[in-house]
């Protein structure tokens, strides 16, 4: 039998291994190990909706950073949005549900894969919007955000939004206040039998040289003694955080934002119930409002006081009591009022603000026109709320605190942030939850203000509304 020939195999590199042969062996490499991974899709990890008169807002949450791009459909209005590496999910799904009927500017919305990592939306509108679309970076305990916000075409006005939702006594025979500094009646003891905690005098931290106002910025003379002003006192309760914002939390899970919010509402109907007075509230639902608008919004409607609603918390749950802050813009009067400025001063990263439309100059602009009359007026305001608050609780400190609140820079108007309890102390938790309390805090910072008054009466308006 002839024999089976040998077949030598041939030697695999047939010439010499070159450094372009390694390259190119390299590149396919790479790109066979990170193709797929480029074609992951991001992933949808929330969908949050906040409506509110003011604006809607909708918020997709996700592992990284989305682009999207909109346009408007008319007849019937409605907002497309296309979202690009993004495959359709359960949660994205959800966004559908979320829709309230009670929305002001979305009837209704509808997602779908329009193309291959590209997913639609389309909300069908109840009006004409003034969309604004943008993205967040991680903060607080937040992944990247996508955010829609919706806004009516025509801006609303405060000063009628207030009368319509306002409802307030309107006695010209009894002024509320008058400059003939009658002295405030007395005033009932809290239920512990224990009068009011005496509030220390504190030095205000004051600027050494007073800004040159223009002339429509100028204070407006004070009545001569003995005539009377009878007008609407205008007051700007806000209520603190908010919407995507939820400020501190409690052990049990109460939210600074909710409990904020119930109490400034029972303060707006007490106020309400006085004679010539009417509120206008920052925020009368869950929504953000950025630090400089709320601000703003108190200016719009000439208030003559504004005052700050919040929660404390603290690293430790055993810190405790009521305080009252004003600005400084010189130095916070200790280290602890400038680590809650600090921190409250945050609050725009965690509620989330487009950086493109906010006015940035906006914070420092009224920090420039802040007068020693505004802090000195915002010190007396601040003094009599404490003395009252300090009847129904333990005071953090016995006197008014300053430091560089963004929220207290209107520079025409006497302005308080009140930290109405520890929310971090299990204890004051279940105060700030209880109705009874929050009543009780409402009718302190009320008898407060009118002691304010008695002492200190309102200008008189060029314009009264």
């Amino acid at each position: 039998m002839p024999s089976t020939p040998q077949v030598r195999p041939k030697p695999l590199i047939a010439s010499p291994v070159t450094r372009r042969t390694l390259l190119k062996a390299g590149g396919t490499l790479l790109l066979s190990v990170f193709a797929p991974m480029s074609a992951m899709a991001a992933q949808i990890l929330a969908v949050r909706v906040w409506p509110a008169d003011d604006y809607t807002r909708v918020t997709l949450e996700n592992d990284s950073i989305l682009k999207a791009t909109h346009f408007i459909v008319k007849d019937p209005e409605r907002l497309v949005i296309d979202i690009e590496g993004l495959e359709l999910n359960p949660t994205l799904k959800g966004l559908v549900a979320k829709i309230q009927s009670n929305d002001p500017y979305i009837k209704q919305v509808r997602v779908g894969q329009n193309r291959p990592n590209v997913v639609r939306l389309v909300f069908d509108l109840k009006e004409e919007v003034r969309p604004q679309l943008f993205t967040l970076p991680p903060a607080g305990s937040y992944n990247h955000r996508l955010i829609f916000d919706l806004y009516p075409v025509q801006e609303q006005d405060l000063i009628a939004q207030m009368i319509e939702k306002g409802d307030w006594s309107s006695d010209p025979g009894k002024p509320l206040m008058s400059d003939t500094h009658t002295p405030p009646p007395a005033l009932p003891l809290p239920e512990s039998g224990k009068p009011p905690v005496a509030v220390a005098p504190v030095t205000p931290i004051l600027p050494d040289v007073k800004p040159n106002l223009k002339p429509e910025q100028r204070p407006e003379a004070r009545p001569l003694p003995g005539q009377k002003v009878v007008r609407m006192i205008t007051v700007a309760l806000d209520p603190g955080h908010g919407g995507e914002d939820p400020g501190a939390s409690g052990s049990r899970g109460s939210r600074e934002k909710d409990v904020v919010l119930a109490i400034a509402k029972r303060l707006k109907t007490k106020l309400e119930l006085q004679p010539n007075m009417r509120v206008m509230l920052t925020r009368d639902a869950d929504f953000f409002v950025p630090l400089g608008m709320r601000v703003e919004k108190a200016r719009k409607v000439q208030a003559d006081l504004f005052v700050s609603i919040h929660a404390d918390a603290f690293v430790q749950p055993t810190a405790r009591g009521s305080s009252v802050f004003v600005l400084s813009e010189k130095g916070a009067s200790s280290s602890a009022a400038r680590w809650l400025a600090d921190k409250e001063n945050q609050a725009d990263l965690i509620g989330g603000v487009n950086v493109k439309s906010h006015d940035k100059q906006l914070a420092s602009v009224l920090l420039d026109l802040s007068t020693t009359a505004q802090i000195n007026d915002s010190m007396k305001l601040g003094s009599a709320v404490l003395r009252e608050i300090g009847g129904i609780n333990r005071l953090h400190k016995g006197s008014v605190e300053q430091a560089g609140f963004a929220v207290l820079k209107a520079p025409d108007i006497p302005s308080i942030l009140i930290e109405t309890a520890f929310i971090s102390n299990p204890e004051e938790e279940a105060k700030l939850t209880d109705n009874a309390y929050q009543d009780k805090m409402a009718d302190a910072i009320v008898t407060g203000i009118k002691n304010y008054f008695a002492k200190n009466p309102p200008l008189a308006k060029s314009r009264m509304t």
